[in-house]
C-alpha cells in the first residue's frame, strides 16, 4: 500500500534555508521503508538560484536575499501569498523517471486550474504551468539517492513585483500571473488541499496521512 504523508504549515512563513536543510536531512536519513512526504508552506521573500543558475538572471535583487540552492533550474522568487509544495518522493519505489515526474506535477496543477475554469498548459521546453503565455506555477527539483526533494510553487495572491527584478527561470521578459488574477478566489491552504488530491491521483497513492510541521529550538523545520 503506497502511503503519502502530507504536512502543512500556513500559520507562519517558513524560513527557506531551514526548510531546505530539513528536506536534505529527511532525504539523507530515509530508507526504502520511509513513506513519501508532501510539505505545503509559504516562505518570506527570497530569490532562489538553481545549482547551474547564472548570475545575470538576477537583475536587481534589492533588499530581497538571494540563496544559491541545489535544485535544478535558474532563478525564481518565493514570497508570501505563494503556495510552495515540496515533494519528498522515492522514485525507485514509484518506478518513475524524472521526466514522468515533472509531467505528472504539471498535469496535477493543470487539473487544479481546470477545476476553477482556467485553461492552462505545460511547455516541453520550459517546465512549469502557463495561462495564455504567463507562468503561474514553477518547478524545480533535485534527485539524490533515487529520491526527490524541492518541488513546485503556485502563485496564489503573490506580489508579482519581485519577478520584475529577475529573468524568471532564466527567461528574459517572461510574464507571470497569479490565481487571484485568474478569477480563483481561494487561499493557499484551500488550494493545497485540492492540489494534494490531484497529486495523489496522478502518483497512485492509496493512503494519505495528514500531519504538521514543528520547529526545533534552532529554528529549523522538523517533521513531527
Amino acid at each position: 500500500m503506497a502511503t503519502l504523508i502530507v504536512r502543512e504549515e500556513f500559520a507562519q512563513l517558513q524560513d527557506y534555508a531551514s526548510t531546505w536543510s530539513a528536506m536534505r536531512d529527511f532525504t539523507d536519513k530515509r530508507d526504502a521503508s520511509t513513506p513519501d512526504e508532501l510539505w505545503w508552506l509559504e516562505h518570506p521573500a527570497v530569490f532562489t538560484q538553481g545549482q547551474a543558475g547564472k548570475a545575470e538572471h538576477v537583475l536587481a535583487a534589492g533588499d530581497i536575499p538571494v540563496v544559491r540552492t541545489d535544485r535544478g533550474g535558474q532563478v525564481t522568487y518565493h514570497g508570501p501569498g505563494q503556495l510552495v509544495g515540496y515533494l519528498l518522493f522515492d522514485l525507485r519505489r514509484l518506478e518513475w523517471g524524472v521526466r514522468a515526474l515533472v509531467s505528472a506535477i504539471e498535469a496535477a496543477i493543470i487539473d487544479l486550474l481546470h477545476d476553477h475554469g482556467v485553461v492552462a498548459v505545460a511547455r516541453r521546453d520550459a517546465p512549469g504551468v502557463y495561462v495564455e503565455g504567463r507562468k503561474v506555477a514553477a518547478l524545480g527539483l533535485r534527485v539524490r539517492r533515487g529520491c526527490t526533494y524541492h518541488g513546485l510553487s503556485l502563485n496564489v495572491a503573490t506580489d508579482l513585483e519581485p519577478f520584475t527584478r529577475i529573468n524568471p527561470c532564466g527567461y528574459q521578459g517572461l510574464e507571470v500571473t497569479r490565481c487571484i488574477d485568474l478569477g480563483i478566489d481561494a487561499g493557499a491552504a484551500s488550494l493545497a488541499a485540492q492540489l494534494t488530491s490531484h497529486l495523489v491521483h496522478r502518483f497512485g497513492y492509496d493512503r494519505v496521512s495528514l500531519a504538521g510541521l514543528i520547529h526545533a529550538a534552532d529554528g529549523s523545520v522538523q517533521p513531527n
